[in-house]
């Protein structure tokens, strides 16, 4: 991954990071947003995967269904946020819309993706942190605006 620091101004970075092919999208993000302290930002994403997972919420067995793509396929769009989890580490909530070969499209919650040939992100930290709280009534850590 080769990172640059795009604009930096009253405690508010923005980052532009490259992937590279064969990397694991999710956690090379969670590893970068660790090493640069960043307890609150949002984040977008473009790029290929040679396989990724995606997931959906069922709400009703607290969980996220897998759902494979084990096939090349482009990042139509990553979209999420950068919280400080429970356990004061960085924690990412990305959305994934993924395109296929013959034009369909797969989406959900990204999971992890391996990169091929490349992925583009860019990081826009938040002058304030965010804390991201487990809710055990919905079995997942959610934004806590208080």
């Amino acid at each position: 991954m080769k990172s640059r620091l795009a604009w930096q101004a009253a405690g508010e970075r923005t980052y532009v990071l490259v992937l590279d092919a064969g990397e694991e999208a999710f956690s090379a993000i969670t590893g970068f947003a660790g090493q640069n302290r960043l307890g609150g930002a949002s984040l977008s994403a473009i790029g290929a995967f040679e396989r990724a997972t995606v997931g959906w919420f069922d709400l009703a067995a607290k969980t996220y269904r897998p759902i494979e793509v084990a096939e090349q396929c482009e990042g139509l769009s990553l979209l999420g946020d950068i919280a400080t989890g429970d356990d004061g580490k960085p924690s990412l909530h990305l959305h994934a819309v993924l395109g296929l070969r013959d034009g369909t499209t797969r989406g959900g919650h990204f999971l992890k993706g391996v990169v091929r040939p490349t992925l583009e992100v860019t990081i826009v930290e938040t002058p304030a942190h965010l804390r991201r709280r487990k809710r055990p009534e919905l079995g997942i850590a959610l934004i806590d605006p208080g």
